[in-house]
C-alpha cells in the first residue's frame, strides 16, 4: 500500500518533506489449512507369520465421521483395520476394538507393541534402540481376529471438523458415547453385524471400553463376547482413605524385589510366591489398622511399621514419619535414593537421574520417556511410509483434550451391568507387578468391588506380568500376554448353538 509523504517537524521548527516511504514488501501469502477428510481410506495387502504359520490380511487406513444429530460430521476418526484375507466365513470371525488411555493418548501402544502384525524396534526388555522402525510381530492376535485400532477425538490423525465443540468429546460418558455411535457405523460399514466382538483398552482405555460395553449393548444394540482391561484403572469404583493408602504395599514389594532392596530372606523367594503374604497382610493387618488411626496402640503401630519396612525396601524412619501411609512419588524416590537414582512410575523397572537426590518426588518419569524415544518415530514411519498414508497432520500421541470431564464415572458399574445383561460376556485382566499408575493390586480389588455378589467371579480373569504399564514391551511378557489373549477369544467363543443365559 502506498502512503503519501508525511512532513517531519525538524528541532530548529523548519518544515521538510520526509524521504520517500518504501512500499510494504508484498504480504506473505498466509499458509493454506491443512486438509482434514472426513471420510476416507486406502488399502494394502500384507503377510506375517504367527505361531509359525503365514497370515494373509489386508490393512485399511483411514478416517470414519462422527455425525451430529443433523448428520454433519463433527469429528474425523482415524483408526487403522487389519482383517486376515484367507477366511471364507467373516460372521465366524471375531473382531477386537483397540483403545488406549490417556485420555488423549492415541492407539500407537498397542498397535506397535502389542496386538499388530507390525512392532516397533525395542530390546527385549522394552527399552529403546537405534535405528528406529518396525518388523514383524510373531506373536500379534491376527490369527484369531481381525484388529480395529481407534485413534479417539484429538490423538493421532484425528481432529474435530465442522461444527464439532471439544465439550461434545472430553469426557468419561462424553467419550463412551461418541464411540459407540462410531463403533456401530464402523460394524454397519464393514458388514460385521454377526462377527463376535471384543474390546481391548489400556489405562484410560479400560475405562473406555468398559463404558462402551453397556453403551454397545444400551444405545446399539451390540452386544459383546469379551472385554480386555490391560493395566486398568480405578473404574469409578472409590477406594479412598485407608483402602487407599493400604493398597500400594504389594507393588512396593514386587519394585523393591526387583531392584533386590528386600531383606535376604525375602529377596531370595519367587516374586509370584512371595506376593500372596504380602496381599493376606495388606487386607488381614494393613487395612485394619490405618482404619484405626491415631486409636492404634503404640506398640501395634511400631510392630506394623517394621513390617511396613521390611515388605517395602524402605528404612523403618521412612515408613515411619509417614505413618505407613507412604505415597507412590515418594517411594520412587527413595527407593534407591541411596544410589542416586530414582524409578519409574509407569514401569518401575527402569531407572531416573535427577539434578539432585534430596527431594521427594523424581523429576519425570523414566519410563515414559524412554518409550517415548521410539514410539513417535516408529508410527510415524509405518503409516506414512510402510503403510502410505499421506497427511500434512503431525501424529498426536498425546493429543489436546482440555479440562477432561471426570463427572459421572460409574464405567465399573457400566461393566458389570453388562455381565448382568448379557451371559456371553468375560473379562479378562492383565497387570504389570511393576506398574506403579495402575497398580496390579488396585487391579484386583477393583473386580472384586465391581461384584460385590461375586456371582460374575467365574466369568472374570486376572493375569499379572513380571513388568510395567505395558507388559508387552519385555518380549517374554508379550509372548505371554498375547498368549493369553488369544486363549481368551477361544474359550469365550460359544459353541453353535449355545444360548445366551445364565
Amino acid at each position: 500500500m502506498l502512503f503519501p509523504l508525511p512532513l517531519l517537524l525538524l528541532a530548529c521548527g523548519e518544515v521538510a518533506l520526509a524521504a520517500p516511504v518504501p512500499q510494504d514488501p508484498p504480504a506473505a501469502t498466509p499458509p493454506k489449512p491443512i486438509a482434514i477428510v472426513a471420510d476416507a481410506s486406502s488399502t494394502k495387502e500384507d503377510t506375517v507369520t504367527i505361531g509359525g504359520a503365514v497370515v494373509p490380511y489386508r490393512v485399511t487406513v483411514g478416517t470414519q465421521p462422527v455425525w451430529d444429530a443433523d448428520n454433519q460430521p463433527i469429528a474425523s476418526v482415524f483408526y487403522t483395520y487389519y482383517e486376515r484375507t484367507d477366511v471364507a466365513d467373516a460372521s465366524r470371525r471375531p473382531l477386537l476394538f483397540s483403545f488406549n488411555g490417556g485420555p488423549g493418548s492415541a492407539s500407537v501402544w498397542m498397535h506397535l507393541a502389542y496386538t499388530g502384525p507390525r512392532l516397533l524396534r525395542i530390546d527385549d526388555e522394552g527399552f529403546p534402540v537405534q535405528p528406529y522402525g518396525v518388523q514383524a510381530n510373531p506373536h500379534s492376535l491376527l490369527d484369531v481376529a481381525d484388529l480395529v485400532y481407534v485413534d479417539p477425538v484429538n490423538t493421532g490423525f484425528s481432529r474435530i471438523v465442522g461444527n464439532g465443540k471439544g465439550e461434545q468429546f472430553f469426557g468419561v460418558n462424553e467419550d463412551v458415547a461418541y464411540l459407540a455411535r462410531w463403533i456401530g457405523s464402523f460394524v454397519t460399514r464393514r458388514g460385521r453385524w454377526l462377527s463376535p466382538k471384543y474390546l481391548i483398552g489400556e489405562s484410560y482405555g479400560t475405562t473406555r471400553v468398559a463404558g462402551l460395553a453397556a453403551a454397545l449393548q444400551g444405545s446399539q444394540w451390540l452386544f459383546l463376547n469379551g472385554v480386555v482391561l490391560v493395566s486398568p484403572t480405578g473404574l469409578g469404583i472409590r477406594r479412598d482413605g485407608p483402602v487407599d493408602d493400604a493398597l500400594n504395599l504389594p507393588y512396593y514389594t514386587a519394585t523393591a524385589w526387583f531392584h533386590r532392596q528386600l531383606p535376604a530372606d525375602l529377596q531370595a523367594r519367587d516374586l509370584e510366591e512371595l506376593l500372596p503374604e504380602v496381599e493376606r497382610f495388606t487386607l488381614d493387618e494393613l487395612l485394619p489398622a490405618l482404619a484405626r488411626g491415631g486409636s492404634l496402640p503404640s506398640p501395634r503401630r511400631s510392630e506394623l511399621t517394621e513390617r511396613f519396612a521390611r515388605y517395602s525396601g524402605l528404612a523403618a524412619a521412612a515408613v515411619r514419619e509417614h505413618s505407613c501411609r507412604v505415597p507412590t512419588s515418594f517411594f520412587w524416590k527413595e527407593l534407591l535414593r541411596d544410589e542416586g537414582l530414582t524409578i519409574g512410575r509407569l514401569d518401575s523397572r527402569y531407572r531416573g537421574i535427577d539434578r539432585q537426590d534430596a527431594g521427594t518426588r523424581p523429576e519425570f518419569d523414566p519410563s515414559l520417556t524412554a518409550w517415548n524415544h521410539a514410539f513417535a518415530p516408529a508410527i510415524n514411519h509405518y503409516l506414512r511410509d510402510v503403510l502410505g498414508y499421506q497427511t500434512d497432520l503431525q501424529y498426536w500421541l498425546f493429543g489436546p483434550v482440555g479440562n477432561w470431564n471426570q463427572e459421572g464415572n460409574t464405567t465399573g458399574e457400566n461393566l458389570r451391568s453388562a455381565l448382568a445383561a448379557n451371559p456371553y460376556l468375560h473379562v479378562l485382566v492383565q497387570s504389570g507387578y511393576y506398574d506403579g499408575a495402575t497398580d496390579y493390586f488396585r487391579a484386583k480389588y477393583t473386580m472384586w468391588q465391581m461384584d460385590p455378589s461375586g456371582r460374575f467371579q467365574d466369568r472374570m480373569t486376572w493375569k499379572g506380568y513380571r513388568s510395567g504399564h505395558m507388559m508387552y514391551l519385555r518380549q517374554e511378557d508379550l509372548a505371554k500376554s498375547t498368549n493369553d489373549v488369544r486363549e481368551f477369544v477361544r474359550a469365550t467363543l460359544p459353541k453353535d448353538g449355545q444360548p445366551a443365559k445364565h
